[in-house]
């Protein structure tokens, strides 16, 4: 099909909106039938209220410090129309600025409109549990995550499909001129990676500033409580439970919305940019001296393939649609079953539509080339969650390992957290060189490899859906343990909060192949954009480029320490805190007085806002000065090296942290001794130690290097325009 014609590709972007809308509506019907739901249970009320609004309060001021920082650097972007050199580059400018403004605001919503959620389907979910039973509370706690799924999703598409046409529009795209309409195309895409930075930028935020908190306070809450007063978790005597359970929202819920809004726009925009430049695979063009003659069918070539990863993302957002809505059909007894069927049907309906529309954007072996990689990046996504499950629940073998191992100590218990997790890199990074060597055989361009990462991330809808389920589930125990219901309601709630650890493992996994296969794409638009693919690409023996791969190596471990760090220091102000209130009232431990609830949830906040700052500054000043300094050559360097090693760190954190988890609900479920054994005490010190590793550094791993990546792309035209400082060291 040829798409010279302006409303042949209206159409299809169109089709992309339309889909985008009925997934943000799916989730506003489903946010008022959690909110309608009537409790009539005051303590349940009462402890959901503290959740709420420590979770508000909490959001209310980081995004405060957020809105400066982003107005911030929306007036560096739309600036640089005022520097001479740089007037008119792309990617930068007022143009730019909105994008990045608009990207910003629609990830912070997406996070804001989860954990409001979520917050209230917890306690509606203990409800549930208690009048109705496992079918009633699946269904709720499912409801609340498939808001968060639905709006990612929905405003990540919708913003980004949007914006994309209106700069299309406003460049010349409906000009009818093939060499205008292809310039109009280029401008467009670039602009539009200013919605990816204000993403990237919120999402780190978001991660790093939720995770601190949530470790903090359940660091505290464990240590001192679990271990020290030997309180069961969840306990109302424990002071620090309350903010554990805030910290589930603001971190699990709010934080991971905003990452996979993130890595779900990233996707879409390295493919955009790719797009542009697969002319030999996917358009009859004409190659003289390195140039394309353009004519109407070669433009048609470029535009379906710009075209169609927004496309692939909007059936994916109808494929979450049906796929929520057949799960919540049903009265199921299986959480576990009622999950992975949620999954697999998505996954099914997104081959089949992928199979259909690539036969009707594209001819013969291109319409199976661009299937193919569609299809390897989902089979890799699933794949990946495979392995993420194998290393971390405890039906497998590794986790059982840990848990015996505890039996000795525990320091012999984190030598065995530490072991599953590195070897746990090997599976995860042959699949993920699987994925990425298949995708590019079956277009025999990088855009293979980009569309791969759209193809993973276009069932992100129920992805998140099923991943942002856990944290409520487990905020439903903690309400169900606090409200002192019956032991059957908390055996429902632990059963839906054990198969969320599995969800979450696996969903942590799927974030980190995306975050690999997007921030490959990112790399190679940032090549093309470069222009380093028309020479010799980036030579790896010029002495630049290698201080690039070692500082973009270390990076990484920089950010990682600085985040643990900052978890340590607060988790410290948080356990002393919770001893003093145990020293100075007695009454709390009787049960005869309330602990100070609210001023654990201030230190969490107060040392989340502050530390978070830091980290942020790094992942955004680090490639603007590796370009100025080193250039593009060497900020090349830079990207590689610390894509390499921050998929490495993220995929070892999150596993092993995840395997000490489980490890601890292994023996808490009366195996090796049960609660308040040796065993015991020493698998909560695991836990501890895995908890700001796979909750709060690992999941940050993602965002740093797609943001790293972003930042890169925006900032080429300016390189373009100067010569790096320390040129004259490497000539």
């Amino acid at each position: 099909m040829l798409f010279n014609e302006f409303s042949v590709t209206t159409l299809f972007i169109g089709i992309a909106v339309i889909s985008s809308l009925i997934a943000i509506l799916y989730a506003y019907v489903l946010y008022r039938k959690v909110s309608k739901i009537e409790v009539n249970h005051k303590r349940i009320e009462e402890i959901s209220s503290y959740i709420h609004e420590g979770a508000m309060a909490f959001m209310k001021r980081q995004y405060r410090i957020i809105i400066y920082f982003a107005l911030g650097v929306g007036a560096l972007l739309a600036s640089t129309e005022l520097i001479p050199v740089l007037k008119g580059s792309e990617g930068v400018g007022w143009k730019a600025a909105i994008a990045f403004i608009v990207g910003a605001s629609f990830s912070g919503l997406a996070g804001w409109v989860g954990m409001h959620t979520a917050t209230k389907a917890n306690s509606r979910t203990t409800s549930k549990a208690n009048t109705e039973g496992m079918p009633g509370a699946l269904r709720v706690a499912f409801s609340g995550g498939s808001v968060l799924g639905l709006t990612v999703v929905g405003l990540g598409l919708f913003g980004l499909t949007i914006l994309f046409f209106i700069f299309y529009w406003v460049f010349g795209g409906n000009s009818g001129v093939p060499k205008e309409q292809y310039l109009a195309l280029t401008h467009a895409v670039n602009t539009v990676a200013g919605y990816g930075l204000g993403a990237s930028l919120i999402a780190l935020f978001g991660r790093v500033g939720g995770g601190i908190f949530t470790k903090a306070a359940d660091v505290g809450a464990d240590l001192v409580g679990k271990v020290e007063a030997g309180i069961p978790e969840d306990d109302p005597r424990n002071p620090a439970v309350i903010a554990d359970n805030v910290g589930d929202n603001v971190g699990d819920v709010a934080g991971m919305g905003s990452d996979l809004t993130e890595s779900y726009v990233g996707s879409i925009i390295s493919a955009l940019t790719l797009g542009i430049y697969a002319f030999v695979a996917f358009t009859p063009a004409q190659v003289i001296d390195g140039s394309v003659i353009l004519n109407a069918s070669v433009l048609s070539g470029i535009v379906g393939a710009v075209i169609y990863p927004l496309l692939i993302a909007g059936l994916g957002s109808i494929a979450a649609v049906i796929a929520v809505f057949t799960v919540r059909a049903k009265n199921w007894h299986n959480p576990q079953l009622a999950l992975s069927v949620s999954t697999y049907l998505a996954a099914f309906i997104m081959l089949l539509a992928s199979l259909i529309f690539s036969h009707i954007m594209f001819d013969g072996i291109r319409a199976w080339g661009v299937f193919g990689a569609v299809a390897t990046g989902l089979v890799v996504g699933v794949a990946i969650g495979f392995i993420a499950e194998y290393y971390t629940s405890s039906d497998y073998k590794h986790v059982k390992e840990i848990a015996q191992q505890s039996k000795t100590g525990h320091a012999t218990n984190v030598i065995a957290g530490f072991g599953v997790g590195m070897q746990s890199t090997f599976l995860t990074v042959m699949i993920l060189v699987g994925g990425i060597v298949i995708s590019y055989l079956f277009t025999r361009d990088m855009y293979g490899i980009a569309l791969a990462a759209v193809g993973m991330l276009s069932t992100a809808g129920i992805t998140i859906s099923v991943d942002a389920y856990g944290p409520i589930a487990d905020n439903a125990g903690g309400i169900a343990e606090m409200s002192k219901l019956d032991k059957k309601v908390r055996a429902i709630t632990d059963k839906l909060d054990s198969v969320g650890n599995t969800t979450a493992a696996i969903g942590k996994g799927f974030c980190i192949g995306s975050a690999a296969l997007t921030s490959i794409g990112l790399f190679f638009a940032y090549e093309k954009s470069a222009g380093l693919s028309d020479g010799a690409g980036i030579d790896i023996l010029q002495p630049g480029v290698m201080v690039g791969i070692f500082i973009g190596a270390m990076l990484p471990f920089l950010f990682t320490a600085l985040v643990i760090k900052s978890v340590g220091k607060a988790a410290n102000k948080m356990i002393e805190e919770v001893r003093e209130q145990f020293r100075n009232d007695p009454g709390i431990m009787e049960g005869t007085s309330l602990p100070n609830y609210a001023k654990c949830v201030d230190i969490s906040t107060k040392a989340a806002l502050k530390e978070m700052i830091l980290p942020a500054m790094i992942a955004v000043f680090s490639p603007i000065l590796a370009g100025i300094f080193l250039g593009t050559q060497g900020l090349g360097g830079l990207l590689v090296g610390g894509l390499v090693s921050a998929i490495m760190l993220a995929v070892f954190m999150a596993n092993s942290g995840g395997a000490w988890d489980n490890a601890k609900k292994h023996i808490e479920e009366g195996n090796l001794g049960g609660k308040g054994s040796e065993a015991h005490k020493a698998a909560v010190t695991g836990d501890t130690v895995g908890d700001p590793f796979k909750d709060t550094a690992g999941p940050s791993m993602d965002i740093l290097i797609k943001l790293m990546s972003i930042v890169s792309l925006i900032i080429v035209p300016i390189l373009a325009e100067i010569d790096p400082i320390l040129k004259f060291l490497f000539k």
